[in-house]
């Protein structure tokens, strides 16, 4: 029998998963910022576009990424009990399956995507210009959802370590391809926008083909692809049992943030600006939380395949103080140089800079807010996705984000006049009960549910 671990050694587990998730998920995050970055020297047109197209990628991206997040806890299971091989591949390849034809679903409104941005109230320019960028970066749908599969089947296998240094690559490869396309440096033709659409392809195509060789090497024995042509439908229905709820949380979610910079929008740009950048400091503290999520997931799900709900809840227990400490040391730095951290987004020369920091001090005061609530609820997530409950959590997420949070958002926002400081009280407010609840849902529930 397996000692059973002291909190140091579940922190150190955890820890070990955790930082090189928390890893890839920063360096994901730089590949966003350094397209917008290198878009936005390029042209100001083709930034909004950048930015328009982005938004419609990422919301039909992160929708399709559940039956990914699903082959997660399967995975860790399974590679705890006798039939782990088998049980492995079955769940990693139909994982693969949904996944492209959730893709194949998705692919022409992605490669026809003007018609939707216009009815959207988009400019004919801008919306032009985004549907030519999706007609070719679109197409990176289908190698970005094949990542996120072998991304979270190698997590579950402990092989944190490739996912960042894959992920890393491809934000150094992106950065170069796109200077070569954008600009055209070093003979090759200036594409604009349509070559920053060529390096998001190649860069994900590429990822794909890495990740895929790496699997096929290390793991000989799940032989992943053997007869992939052929169904398993029992596999096939519990990845998308468990995948299409985390599917729909995560639009849920991403739905809650797209409104309130909507909501924001209405006061102005001087609010949306400091909206914006307040958003982008709370992403980035966001991810280390969905890093040691995913670690919370991947730990919770093997504690599963082994039967060992002690070790369940102590490891629980233990990913919560450490997503707890860490939104501690965050609140911290938000508070006590909120002026420091706009001012890195803002030109000193701008004569809106004052206005957006008088703004955006406040917005960064409930950001640190933002920490516990939305570390919380995304702990929660992670844990109850490792004991494969997330039917139940998708209802409480979506209850808590619009009739609770998005309604606080309008009320405080408007009608009580506290403007986007209203906006983002109503965000804490339904990521507290979202967390809250989902907490709730693990301790009074999935957990009691396992010990029986």
């Amino acid at each position: 029998m397996t000692k059973p671990l002291s909190p140091a050694g579940h922190a150190r587990a955890v820890l070990s998963l955790g930082l090189p998730l928390i890893g890839g998920h920063l360096a994901q995050f730089a590949i966003q910022v350094t397209d917008t970055i290198m878009v936005g020297w390029y042209d100001v047109e083709a930034l909004a576009a950048l930015v328009l197209a982005g938004s419609l990628f990422f919301t039909i991206f992160i929708m399709g990424s559940g039956f990914a997040f699903a082959v997660m806890p399967v995975v860790a299971a399974a590679s705890e009990t006798g039939e782990g091989d088998v049980r492995i591949r079955r769940v990693t390849r139909m994982g693969i399956w949904i996944s492209l034809l959730y893709a194949g679903l998705i692919l022409p409104l992605l490669l026809n995507s003007e018609p939707v941005l216009l009815a959207l109230g988009q400019t004919e320019a801008v919306a032009a210009a985004a549907a030519r960028y999706l007609s070719i970066a679109g197409w990176g749908i289908v190698p970005a959802l094949g990542v996120m599969v072998l991304k979270s089947y190698l997590s579950a296998l402990e092989r944190t370590g490739v996912v960042l240094w894959v992920t890393l690559l491809a934000a150094l490869c992106n950065a170069g391809v796109n200077y070569l396309l954008i600009f055209g440096a070093f003979g090759f033709p200036e594409l604009g926008l349509v070559g920053a659409a060529i390096a998001s392809l190649s860069v994900q195509i590429v990822s794909l083909a890495g990740l895929v060789l790496y699997a096929l090497r290390q793991f000989p024995e799940h032989d992943l692809f053997r007869r992939v042509w052929r169904p398993d439908w029992p596999a096939f229905a519990e990845v998308f049992r468990l995948g299409w709820p985390i599917s729909l949380t995560n639009l849920s979610e991403v739905g809650l943030f797209a409104f309130s910079s909507i909501l924001v929008g209405w006061l102005g740009t001087i609010p949306l600006a400091a909206h914006g950048i307040a958003i982008q400091c709370a992403s980035a503290s966001f991810l280390v939380h969905v890093g040691l999520s995913n670690a919370a997931t991947i730990r919770a799900g093997k504690a599963v395949g082994r039967r060992d709900v002690a070790g369940l809840r102590r490891g629980a227990l233990v990913a919560i103080a450490l997503s707890v400490g860490f939104a501690l040391l965050t609140i911290a730095v938000f508070l006590l140089w909120p002026e420091a951290l706009l001012g890195l987004f803002l030109d000193p020369d701008d004569p809106e800079k004052p206005a957006i920091i008088a703004i955006g001090t406040g917005l960064m005061a409930l950001a640190a807010l933002f920490q516990l609530a939305d570390g919380g609820q995304v702990m929660a997530h992670g844990l109850l996705r490792g004991v494969q409950d997330t039917r139940v959590p998708m209802v409480i997420s979506a209850i808590a984000y619009w009739p609770l949070g998005l309604t606080a958002s309008y009320l405080l926002g408007f009608p009580m006049g506290f403007g986007a400081i209203g906006v983002w009280i109503g965000l804490v407010i339904g990521l507290a009960a979202a967390g809250a609840m989902l907490m709730a849902r693990f301790w009074r529930h999935s957990l009691p549910r396992l010990a029986v």
